[in-house]
Order: structure tokens, then sequence, then C-alpha cells
């Protein structure tokens, strides 16, 4: 792992984090729905910025299995 990088530990409490904030998501809206533009555009970056968070610390962690 890089020196300069976020920790092993960091990594994985980051993916623990963006994974629930993505269920959160996921988990409001299906209750109350999309209604209108604000909504959807909550989704969309909520969603991207949850997912993109989870998707980079999950591959940072499958690329450097050490420890």
């Amino acid at each position: 792992m890089n020196r300069f990088g976020p920790s092993r530990g960091e990594l994985r409490f980051r993916l623990i984090a963006s994974l629930a904030g993505l269920a959160f998501l996921i988990g409001g809206f299906a209750r109350t729905g999309i209604f209108g533009i604000a909504s959807m555009e909550i989704v969309i970056i909520g969603g991207a910025f949850f997912g993109g968070s989870a998707l980079w610390s999950a591959w940072q962690l499958w690329k450097d299995p050490q420890e």
C-alpha cells in the first residue's frame, strides 16, 4: 500500500460507510418513492457519491491484499 494513501482500516471504514449510505438511500426512496426532479437529483448525486466511494475503496482493498 502506498505510504501516503489511506490505511487498510480507513478503507474498510469507507467501504462500510458507503454501503450503509447506499442502503439508507435505497431504503428511503423505496419507502417514499421519487417525486419530482429534486428527489431524482438526490438519487443521482447520492448514488454516484456513495457508489463511487464504495467501488474505489473495494478496488483499493482488492488491489493490494497485504496484511
